[in-house]
């Protein structure tokens, strides 16, 4: 059985509550972690589990199953909604006026440059209020896990990137008249966001093997993007710290560089406040969803 890396609860949330609450799931390869919005739309619980599926031939979704068959939290309901973010390496962004749902498989084709698996189809979500869809690549199995673990309920489906978008948007620098850069890390792997007076201007994510790479491709993208460096501000967040190379790497050329803060209408019970505020963005975007 699991455990968690990371706890966080509160004890005002009872499972007998989640009819008024809303849970918030991200589901990866490598990690799963949730957090419940309370009926005052407050964080209230988190946990944070990894499973590294290179060491195991066991599927992630019945590790998934492990974690949530005996879970307090994750067997109560029905919830007044369930949200669950895809960690899935298939993404884009779509302009409203030229979506076409039957063509989101060929969407993700030309961006991947191959069709997309037959274990796998096309999930779209839609931005109303920038103006696009995020099509992403989801797998059969999680899909029908959901549907079975929570029936006739609502769930809504989103990309992990895409969560980030909603969140980055409700970021207060990302609303100011210049560009301001998100960097989102988790393994191996940054995800790039750039707004400009809220509007989005730049999105993309991208692996790297070491902070040299990192830093190369970084800077690549604010020349191109015809950002200066000494004055663009530029936010980290996700699974890096202050002694981590890469903070190291990028400190040397990016004086701008800082942790993030997280979202001002994001709402958290006191057990949060030790809880560094650029962790858990994505989640974060998951609880800004019905905002």
């Amino acid at each position: 059985m699991p455990t968690p890396t990371v706890r966080i609860r509160s004890d005002s949330f009872a499972p007998t509550q989640a009819s008024q609450s809303v849970l918030c799931l991200e589901v990866g390869r490598d990690r799963f972690r949730f957090m419940v919005q309370d009926r005052r739309q407050r964080g209230c619980w988190l946990e944070d589990y990894t499973f590294p599926t290179l060491l195991t031939e066991r599927m992630p979704t019945d590790v998934l199953a492990d974690i949530v068959r005996t879970h307090p939290i994750l067997t109560a309901g029905p919830w007044q909604e369930i949200r669950v973010a895809i960690n899935s390496p298939s993404f884009t962004l779509i302009p409203q006026p030229l979506f076409r749902k039957e063509y989101a498989g060929s969407y993700l084709e030309l961006m991947r440059g191959t069709a997309l698996p037959a274990h796998e189809f096309a999930q779209a979500y839609a931005h109303p209020a920038e103006g696009y869809l995020s099509v992403f690549n989801m797998s059969h199995t999680v899909a029908d896990y959901f549907s079975e673990v929570y029936p006739l309920q609502p769930v809504t489906f989103i990309h992990q990137v895409g969560a980030l978008l909603t969140a980055t948007a409700a970021l207060p620098a990302t609303s100011a008249p210049e560009t301001a850069i998100s960097l989102y890390f988790e393994d191996e792997f940054v995800t790039a966001i750039g707004r400009r007076a809220g509007a989005l201007q730049y999105c993309n994510r991208f692996g790297y093997k070491n902070a040299h790479d990192l830093v190369y491709y970084l800077l690549y993208v604010l020349t191109e993007l015809q950002l200066d460096l000494d004055t663009t501000p530029i936010s980290l967040y996700g699974e890096i710290t202050p002694f981590a190379d890469a903070y190291t790497e990028l400190s040397r050329f990016l004086p701008t560089l800082q942790f993030g803060q997280r979202p001002a209408a994001l709402a958290l019970t006191h057990e949060f406040n030790d809880l560094p505020d650029h962790r858990y963005l994505s989640l974060y975007g998951l609880c800004l969803m019905g905002d």
